[in-house]
Formats: C-alpha cells, structure tokens, sequence
C-alpha cells in the first residue's frame, strides 16, 4: 500500500482539535484492491450518495419472475428470476421490495461514476428457509464480473443492512446473486452506493496536536455531515468516531490514553442512547441488546476514561457500543484493554484505534446471528484494535519511528476463541486489507510501511 500511503498522507482529512497537556504540533506488487484504494485516496473526497440512490424499488412493477428490464428511480434494472414484490410477507421498508428466487439475480443496466461503500437490506421471504446471495460488480458494463466481498446469509424475517467497503473508482455497475436455498426466497430493498467523487472535498487543516484523537489520521475520511451516513465523523471530548448509520455501530473509534485520563471515577453505567445523531437516524437504547446474547461491548473502554464522571459517562453512549460476543468483550479483549492499561501506569502514552468489520457472531445464545434490535443493529463477524504506544513525552508524531511498538489485534466476534489475546495478533496492513481503511495515515510513509507490516511479539 505504498501508494496508498503518499497519496493518503496529502489527502487525508485531519480535523483539528484543541491540543491539551502538551505542546501544539504544525505529518510486493499492488493488488487489485490496492489499485482501488490508491484511486480512491487520490480523489482525496469524501463519501456522498450516488443520483438515484439509495434505490427502494418504490417506483416499478413487476409481478413475473420471466426475466425482464425495468425503469425504476436510479435506472433500468434487469430482473432475472425475480420480480417486484408488494405483499404482506414481503420483507419492505415502503410498499415494494424486490423478491428473488432458485439462483435469479438483480443487475443494474447503468454504471455510476466509483462506489466506496455499497449497502443493502435484506431478509428471507415469509416463512422459507434460509438463502444466501453474493454482491458482484462490473467495471466494463457488464462484459465480465467479480465478486465484492464474502457470502450474505438471509435467515431473519425482518430487513438487516449489510454493508460492503467496495473501494472502487471510475465506471461500476452492481448486482446481486442468489446462490443457494432453490426455491426458497429472499427481499432485496434500500439499495445505496456511496461514491468518493462527490462535490464536496472535506477541508484540510494542520495536523492536530499531541494527545488528539486523530493525530495519527482519520482512517476512513470520516465527514461530519449528513450527506455521509456510514462515514460520519463524532467528534467528543474523550473519542473520536465514525458511525454509521445502516449498522447502528461505530466504524471505528481513536483515542488517547495518558496517566492523567486514568483515575478513581467509579463505572457509571449509564448506559443510553445518543441525542446528539443527527435527526431521524435510529438511536440504540439501553435495552436493545437485551436478550441478544451479545455484550454492549465498549469500543473506548470505561475504564480508560477514570479521571471523572464525565469522562466516565461519555463512554457509556450506545453510539460507542457493538454488539460484542461476551467470552470476547469480557475475556480477551477486556484483558487486553488491562494490558494497555498497564503500559500507561508504567510510564507510556498510548493511541488506540478500534472498531469491527462484516456481519455475523455468535453470542451465548448461540448459532450465527446477523443483527439484533428487530433488524436495525449489525453484528460484527470481528473486532479489531491497533495500539501505537510511546514513552511519556512531547512531539509525539515526530517521536514515531519504525522500532515503534504497534500491537494489533483481530478477533471472530464469537464465544469460542481462545482466551490469549496474544493468540489474535497480527498486522496493521491485515487491518487495513479487511475493512478498506487507511490506518496510522499521518505517519511518515517510510516509517509507516516498516511498523504497519510488522506483527507485535512481545
């Protein structure tokens, strides 16, 4: 990702925040989907939803699964063993959906100009069993096509949204395969593209100065506006994110922990919603993980912000929670949280970037779950943190060399893993290959292609 780095590095969106404690700072062969992930750093924009889109299959008819085009509000679409549903069993946000039976496919007719992210709802038809689909994508209209990113499961009867960082520039098209499951059938709706070539470029600024939570770059170009619901950037006091909207979940969290955040504040618990989403975006409750068999995993840990109440209760926001299988959130992970812990008290500071990726995990309730909360929160397949520690002192980019110790974890999202958090680590390229972001970005290029290949053993 040599590319990646220099093009990122120039591009990246750095937001600037207040610098506190310390002094301000004035930062193989390519594969395939490096390819794009250079193409899409270079147009150094932010996400905005394609014309058209999202696409609700709100405006067509079809009511035959012969195989057929149709107009809808986004362009023509061809229909192939499938057609436009509009019945009660019929899973829908409106009147329609899109029905898919056997092993039919939903294909735009038209491209659009680059996707950095698709999303899609779906669920099972009515009572029939469990079916999977695929999301392919066509770079020269239609002429050949390739896969974008692992197998769907639709088990539940109620819309989930899956979400795919496609990372892909220049002309696309999309479709949707259904593999399996024969004659059973499944509900396509909500169909969006976020694009990278929109007209609004996110403003640069310095970068930001020791202690900030974005020092190190923002990973996904996060954007504090609406027009970018999966990609929006929440800036607080005690973390910075990005959410999104579809999965009810952060992307990712930063943050820095110094000695002086850890403290005797005791755990507030007061777990709730976020007022501050934007208006009509879902707020997750305190109870909607209740009976899911998964934890409302902290992605800032609780324990990392003890230097007040305040400091406390801002973590306890359900906008910083995931779906979190318990023997993860409360064996591995928290004990890696405590071993991070540890290093501050020793004398270190430490930046911490967290989140999770894909959909599916397995909670105490067992067997593989999609979402929770009737379908409005995404579950995680995994959970991932990089931790960027350094000894106590000033000018921290600059003090960033390649012997820098990086710990990075990935852990499945289930309730079978080891206990040994060491047994998870690997590398921060690993990462940035796994969710399409471009980590430790503000760090030279040079020093960031020695640590970011590197697996922590220590």
């Amino acid at each position: 990702m040599k590319a990646l780095k220099k093009l990122s590095l120039m591009a990246v969106l750095c937001l600037g925040l207040a610098a506190c404690k310390k002094e301000n700072q004035i930062q193989p062969e390519t594969t395939l989907f490096e390819q794009k992930l250079n193409n899409k750093a270079a147009t150094g924009s932010a996400q905005a939803i394609a014309t058209g889109f999202p696409e609700d299959f709100e405006s067509g008819s079809k009511t035959s699964y012969t195989t057929a085009s149709i107009t809808l509000s986004s362009g023509s679409w061809s229909l192939n063993d499938a057609l436009i549903g509009n019945l009660a069993a019929d899973a829908k946000n409106g009147s329609q959906s899109v029905r898919i039976r056997n092993t039919g496919i939903l294909s735009m007719n038209f491209d659009v100009n680059g996707a950095d992210v698709v999303s899609v709802a779906h669920a099972k038809y009515g009572t029939d069993a469990t079916s999977t689909w695929q999301l392919w994508y066509s770079t020269n209209s239609g002429s050949s096509w390739q896969q974008s990113g692992s197998t769907v499961t639709s088990s539940a009867t109620t819309l989930s949204t899956i979400t795919f960082n496609t990372a892909i520039s220049g002309n696309v098209r999309f479709q949707i395969r259904k593999i399996s499951g024969g004659t059973a059938r499944i509900n396509i709706d909500d169909f969006s593209i976020s694009t990278g070539g929109g007209t609004t470029t996110p403003p640069t600024t310095t970068t930001p100065g020791d202690n900030s939570h974005l020092l190190l770059g923002n990973p996904s170009n996060a954007v504090a506006s609406t027009s970018y619901p999966e990609n929006y950037l929440m800036e607080r006091t005690y973390y910075t994110s990005s959410y999104s909207k579809s999965r009810a979940t952060p992307n990712w969290v930063s943050w820095h922990i110094g000695s002086s955040d850890l403290g005797s504040a005791s755990r507030q618990d007061d777990f709730r919603a976020d007022n501050t989403l934007p208006s009509g975006w879902y707020q997750v409750s305190n109870s909607s993980y209740s009976g899911s068999g998964f934890d409302r995993g902290h992605n800032c840990p609780s324990a990392d912000r003890t230097s007040s109440v305040t400091a406390n209760s801002s973590t306890f926001l359900m906008s910083n929670m995931m779906p979190q299988a318990p023997n993860n959130n409360q064996g591995p992970w928290a004990d890696l949280e405590n071993y991070t812990r540890s290093l501050v008290t020793a004398g270190n500071e430490v930046y911490v970037i967290c989140g999770s990726y894909g959909s599916g995990g397995t909670g105490s309730n067992g067997g593989t779950t999609y979402t929770i909360d009737n379908g409005r929160v995404n579950v995680p397949s995994n959970t991932w943190k990089v931790i960027v520690v350094l000894p106590n002192g000033n000018n921290d980019l600059n003090r960033i060399t390649s012997a820098t110790r990086v710990i990075t974890v990935n852990m499945p999202n289930t309730n079978g893993l080891n206990t040994n958090w060491k047994t998870y680590r690997t590398s921060v390229n690993s990462i940035e290959t796994a969710t399409g972001y471009d980590l430790l970005s503000n760090v030279p290029v040079a020093i960031q292609n020695a640590i970011e290949s590197i697996t922590d053993n220590q």
